[in-house]
């Protein structure tokens, strides 16, 4: 379940391992709704969000002549390296902004972890395993399958599955953990696991046309073997995922619009670092699989829009022996902070929500200010910057130097996005370019950042402030993990924001290279397909 999971959440397989089939019924019906487009000739649309994919990668395999599927569509298609990723870097938050076309501020995930003022408890869709024990595995896989699409989603902002339902479009979903539509699919949990939860027999959950999520909801089940099991990581692969795609193909029975997650290539470059190119490679070749299942790579752009995104990149954690880890507990003194899976109680002073290289951190107590905390983090020089809202404004102080910005939306600055601002202090701290003469700004270091660190801010209720590394480190507490010497996300700098956007099979271009503004691009594109069926 990202920005990480299984990484579909970056260890989604303690989760996956205990998650039974869908009923044979619900298998009956999820296929009868892909077969009603059956002989429908319009033209598809694919979108296929690579996990952890960057440019940087795909430049050095062209380079090396060892991509020959991704060389082919680019020289067919357009190729853009800096499409803005949504904040924090972490799967679920940029799935819920390119699927609802919205920042956490309206679509309500704010990452993969998280802390609930309201239920006075941690959310948490699935870190590491770690993490997820001490948590617990109920209220894990309860937040995950159950209240992630059914109610920390914002319910009243649609999603692309719901608004293509309105237009009479089919849509699909594999292995994508935000999926909500109109269609109604029931998942199956095991009786051995329904024991130690509070999971019931049978979850309703509303989904695309297709939904596909490993063997928790494995439509082919008793039609065709896919690798589903144990050692396959339940599903949650390329593997399955493509198998999946290329069968909707020879079957004639391909959505008209189908989102697919390919998680492989973040498990490795967390270990290796974002360097590491085996995985690009093998996707290279999965892709070049689905192009030939159409019996050409010519007729497969013939056929369909091929739309290959990265969702976030990584930046390159320092080995173990250069301190790559800021311990957030022990920069916050004699605090009483919560420990993993303990219950919020009158004593808890601050709670924490690490995402790798961004973190929450929430204060319980009304004379312990978020400023107070902020000057106890700022001493650190691994700490990048950290921010805070107050009313209107919202504030940042940089590590180390104390430097300060503080911002609010609205007034005389415009940016690229076409978004006003009032900027006041020094510009520098989040490396902003000021114009007053012409009143624009633009960034650098931090690609819209003025919006998206006011997504984040503003995307749940409480007194927090949101705390980021300089490259190189991680933050973590006594049970979040670690990449020492591999690779972490979860930031704002470009590295960690910038992602590669491949769009082959269509002359259309996106207005806008954000995340944020996909769903706009790929609802014009099909709505006017489907004008022009008509």
């Amino acid at each position: 379940m990202k920005k990480n999971r299984i990484r579909v959440l970056p260890s989604l397989f303690i989760l996956i391992m205990l998650i039974g089939c869908q009923s044979s019924k619900s298998i009956e019906q999820n296929v009868m709704r892909i077969n009603s487009a059956k002989g429908d000739n319009a033209k598809k649309v694919i979108f296929l969000m690579v996990d952890s994919l960057m440019y940087q990668a795909i430049d050095q395999g062209i380079s090396k002549q060892e991509l020959p599927t991704l060389k082919f569509l680019i020289e067919h298609g357009q190729y853009y390296k800096n499409l803005v990723s949504s904040f924090p870097t972490m799967s679920v938050t940029i799935d819920s902004s390119l699927l609802t076309g919205a920042y956490p501020d309206i679509h309500r995930v704010p990452g993969l972890t998280w802390y609930s003022p309201e239920n006075q408890k941690m959310i948490i869709y699935g870190t590491g395993p770690i993490e997820v024990l001490k948590h617990g595995v109920n209220p894990v896989l309860t937040d995950a399958l159950i209240h992630l699409n059914g109610i920390h989603l914002n319910k009243d902002l649609p999603t692309i599955y719901e608004d293509l339902a309105r237009h009479g479009l089919k849509s699909g979903s594999i292995n994508g953990l935000i999926y909500r539509g109109a269609s109604a699919h029931k998942l199956s949990i095991p009786a051995w696991i329904q024991g130690p939860t509070s999971l019931p027999k049978e979850i309703h959950v509303k989904g695309p046309d297709f939904l596909s999520l490993g063997s928790l909801s494995n439509p082919f089940q008793g039609i065709k073997n896919l690798p589903d099991g144990l050692t396959n990581r339940m599903g949650i692969n390329n593997n399955f995922a493509i198998k999946t795609v290329e069968y909707l193909i020879r079957s004639n029975t391909l959505p008209d619009f189908l989102f697919v997650y390919l998680p492989d290539l973040d498990r490795e470059l967390h270990k290796k670092g974002p360097t590491a190119l085996r995985g690009v490679k093998e996707l290279d070749q999965q892709l070049q699989s689905v192009l030939q299942t159409f019996g050409s790579p010519e007729k497969a752009l013939h056929d369909a829009v091929f739309i290959i995104a990265g969702d976030s990149g990584m930046t390159q954690i320092l080995p173990a022996g250069q301190n790559p880890v800021i311990d957030l507990p022990s920069l916050l003194g004699d605090a009483r902070i919560l420990r993993p899976g303990e219950a919020v109680s009158k004593e808890t002073e601050i709670i924490l929500a690490i995402n790798e290289t961004m973190a929450y951190v929430y204060s319980l107590k009304e004379d312990r200010s978020l400023r107070d905390i902020a000057n106890l983090l700022k001493n650190d020089p691994r700490i990048d910057f950290i921010s805070w809202k107050e009313k209107e404004w919202i504030y940042a102080i940089q590590g180390s130097t104390a430097k300060q910005i503080k911002f609010k939306a609205g007034g005389n600055l415009t940016d690229p996005y076409n978004q006003s601002w009032t900027v006041e202090q020094d510009e520098k701290v989040l490396d902003l370019s000021v114009n007053m003469a012409a009143h624009s700004l633009n960034y650098d270091q931090y690609p819209d950042v003025l919006k998206r660190l006011s997504g984040a801010l503003r995307s749940h209720q409480g007194e927090f402030l949101v705390v980021t590394a300089k490259p190189g480190y991680e933050l973590a507490s006594s049970s979040s993990p670690t990449h020492k010497g591999g690779g972490g996300h979860g930031s704002i700098r470009k590295m960690e924001s910038l992602v590669p956007l491949i769009i082959s099979g269509t002359d259309q271009k996106p207005e806008s290279l954000r995340m944020v503004d996909l769903k706009a691009y790929l609802l014009n594109l099909l709505t006017k397909k489907a004008a022009r069926r008509q």
